[in-house]
């Protein structure tokens, strides 16, 4: 039986099943806001939740990670922590997200239980995705897509390497960079599984109606 055949039935993530938008969270320094917006996120459609927060204290992101999974649990949507193993192990999160900077993917699969997810940035390169699947990772992301406020200096990721990825790599494929409704169709269409998103997500003036217009461009490449 493979990771993602063994997950806890209430948030299987399989290829089949890891479909759709990511929702990824900005620094949100109030909590109760931040639970706020992550439920219209999930009202809306989400199907994967990103806790990412760069600028909060170790006892607010235990604080932010313990209500969002409590949220999240209660939607039965996957909580991956964004960088922080220490956070994911400790509050019981779904998953866990790696970056260059952070610690190798081998030594975070060894301390993950094996029914927890395990997502690896890719940025522009294929061999890390390669790399990154035989570590244990169960999907990659590849991105900037487009520019990014979030990351203006980011490494592009041209549509060309969604379609290899898609044919090589056996993994879920996760788009993430600059994605608005308006372009989202795009990576969809090149072979991106999910798409990662916060501005466009987080900062829009109904988050619910964002999430559900993101989540409708995959209901219109399936039907």
């Amino acid at each position: 039986m493979s990771r993602a055949q063994a997950k806890p039935e209430h948030w299987v993530v399989s290829h089949a099943g890891f479909r759709g938008l990511y929702a990824v969270t900005s620094d949100e320094p109030d909590t109760r806001s931040l639970t706020r917006k992550v439920s219209k996120a999930l009202s809306g459609g989400a199907r994967i939740v990103q806790y990412r927060n760069k600028s909060a204290t170790v006892e607010l992101r235990r604080e932010q990670g313990a209500a969002l999974l409590a949220l999240c649990r209660e939607a039965r949507i996957p909580l991956v922590i964004n960088d922080d193993l220490d956070l994911a192990c400790g509050i019981g999160a779904d998953g866990l997200h790696l970056g260059r900077e952070d610690i190798p993917v081998a030594a975070a699969r060894a301390r993950l239980c094996k029914d927890k997810l395990l997502g690896v940035s890719c940025y522009d390169r294929l061999e890390l995705a390669l790399a990154a699947r035989e570590a244990g990772a169960d999907y990659v992301a590849f991105g900037s897509a487009f520019p990014s406020a979030t990351k203006p200096c980011a490494t592009r990721a041209p549509l060309s390497l969604y379609r290899e990825a898609k044919g090589r790599l056996g993994l879920p494929v996760v788009a993430i960079g600059g994605i608005t409704t308006e372009n989202a169709r795009t990576v969809i269409e090149a072979g991106a599984d999910a798409v990662a998103v916060i501005s466009a997500l987080f900062d829009a003036p109904d988050i619910e109606a964002a999430a559900r217009s993101f989540s409708r461009l995959f209901d219109q490449k399936d039907s």
